[in-house]
């Protein structure tokens, strides 16, 4: 993502003056029980500390234990979107598109508001992921491969053993590997979350409303918000398309 450091690069703060907003200052009393409270997760484990504790998976076992198929649509799309970033005291916006072709590859190209140019880009084919060169920094605005994947509704995690899955209505809810590594929330054939476990946190997820927001949180860092202006069919992509 954006940081603090890139920030004061000359290059990128020229780019990102005219869109970045940095948050009013907290009155003394508010930012000592702000300050206080963040030693206070800093003390017992760092930042992960503070990322919300996983709960017990409500609803029942099925008879067989089998996720639906959770994929992109049959045929190229094209999505444009808002997007915000949120990163301590700074607010980032812009807008963005997303071209998606089945069934795993996915470009997307984050653009500074005002008219700056690009912010980040990257493309992902499978589980690889291309930045243009120079951009690794600026590629970080984006989640990592799997919880990209998710944000365009594809389940792409690593192959691990044991799944355990509850079922309540038509909400399947998923925990992946032994101990638990991810969980998940689909409803008809749509994934909804995706979140990332370490130990017994939830360090960082992509929560969906189909065809309208996509959130993506990394626990008391960050988050990047998209709004789906819309989302078309669209003839397939030239070969351009995936290179940089």
């Amino acid at each position: 993502m954006i940081s603090r450091s890139t920030l004061h690069a000359p290059r990128a703060l020229a780019r990102v003056t005219s869109f970045v907003r940095l948050r009013r200052p907290r009155s003394s009393r508010t930012a000592r029980a702000i300050t206080l409270g963040a030693t206070a997760c800093a003390a017992v484990a760092g930042a992960a500390a503070c990322a919300p504790r996983i709960q017990p998976m409500p609803g029942v076992a099925p008879a067989t234990i089998a996720l639906p198929p959770l994929t992109v649509a049959p045929t190229p799309q094209r999505v444009t979107f808002r997007w915000e970033l949120n990163d301590g005291d700074m607010v980032a916006r812009g807008d963005g598109v997303a071209r998606i072709a089945p069934p795993d590859s996915v470009r997307v190209d984050l653009f500074l508001g005002g008219g700056f140019g690009r912010a980040a880009a990257a493309i992902l084919i499978g589980d690889s992921v291309r930045v243009p060169p120079g951009g690794e920094s600026e590629a970080g605005l984006l989640p990592p491969p799997p919880l990209m994947w998710a944000a365009f509704g594809r389940l792409a995690v690593p192959a691990l053993p044991d799944t355990v899955v509850r079922v309540s209505g038509d909400t399947i809810r998923a925990e992946l590997g032994h101990p638990a590594r991810w969980r998940l929330v689909a409803t008809r054939n749509q994934l909804l979350r995706l979140e990332r476990i370490s130990g017994d946190r939830i360090v960082e997820w992509v929560q969906r409303t189909p065809g309208r927001d996509v959130r993506y949180e990394l626990s008391g860092r960050r988050s990047l918000v998209l709004h789906v202006d819309a989302q078309q069919p669209s003839a397939p992509f030239d070969a351009s398309v995936w290179h940089f």
